[in-house]
């Protein structure tokens, strides 16, 4: 897990590079048609058992693994890395809240406090004003939200689908969809939605190097945060996933980050209690 956070965190930092050149659309595109081929190519070569039955619930699981993406790459490359990760890092806090709603799983009063501690961790870095939340608070929130609804949906696909399958509908859904945004864009371009947005450039030069590097380590990365979680308990392994955080913040300086303010910081802790809570529930 903690060299799986390490990738992860420069996957981040390709992303933060390649989004110098081209917009978030298309980074979120050349993350995921990587996957495409590599996993495409495993389900190739292997026997998949799924039951299936619950396509629609697979294109779900999909869409909202693309939409959170798009939010996730968009607050790469305009805020501080290590912030853009803890807003995503919200997701198994977001997570307790849905399985209890659509799943009837039952929080103890450890996960109620956990998911208060998360939201007072969330006002700390966003710290809002008069004005409310900023544009990337909103999409940082919701990068967290989105991976929940798509990690919620994972617990009742796995009753029917091969997790090759689940992680396919996600890459796939995340190829076609900045494909279809793509021609959207060019007729409809909003500069509101423009975290949806954009005109597909071929990469040239050094950029090729950062979306082979995007999709290559975005790929590995999941690999072996997958295999981590089949080693031991989810609660262990879920508590280091956290490093990610650190990784992200050291890299974001490097490449040109300021510090995390002390208000910031204390945000980053509680989130990060926050998510270690509910990983010991399970």
């Amino acid at each position: 897990m903690l060299w799986a956070s390490f990738l992860f965190a420069i996957m981040g930092a390709f992303a933060k590079l390649a989004s110098e050149h081209m917009s978030s659309l298309e980074v979120v595109f050349f993350r995921n048609i990587f996957g495409v081929v590599l996993i495409g190519y495993t389900i190739y070569k292997a026997e998949i058992k799924s039951v299936g039955g619950r396509p629609f619930l697979l294109f779900f699981r999909g869409f909202m693994g693309f939409v959170s993406l798009l939010a996730y790459f968009y607050n790469i490359a305009h805020i501080p890395m290590g912030d853009a990760v803890t807003f995503s890092k919200t997701a198994p806090i977001f997570t307790a809240i849905f399985a209890w709603v659509f799943l009837n799983e039952k929080l103890t009063l450890s996960s109620w406090a956990a998911v208060f501690i998360g939201f007072i961790g969330i006002l700390f870095i966003t710290q809002p004003s008069g004005a409310g939340f900023s544009k990337y608070d909103w999409l940082g929130i919701f990068s967290g939200i989105g991976a929940a609804l798509a990690y919620t949906s994972v617990r009742e696909l796995r009753n029917y689908y091969d997790t090759k399958v689940i992680v396919l509908s996600f890459t796939l859904v995340g190829t076609i969809g900045p494909l279809l945004l793509f021609i959207l864009s060019k007729y409809f371009y909003m500069q509101e939605l423009d975290f949806m947005m954009g005109a597909f450039v071929m990469p040239n030069g050094i950029v090729w190097f950062y979306v082979v590097g995007l999709g290559v380590l975005g790929t590995l990365s999941q690999y072996y945060m997958t295999k981590a979680y089949g080693e031991t308990k989810a609660g262990i392994v879920g508590a280091v996933s956290y490093s990610n955080i650190v990784f992200a913040i050291l890299v974001g300086i490097l490449l040109g980050d300021s510090l995390p303010t002390f208000i910031t910081t204390c945000g980053i802790v509680l989130i990060v209690c926050a998510g270690i809570m509910v990983a010991r529930e399970k």
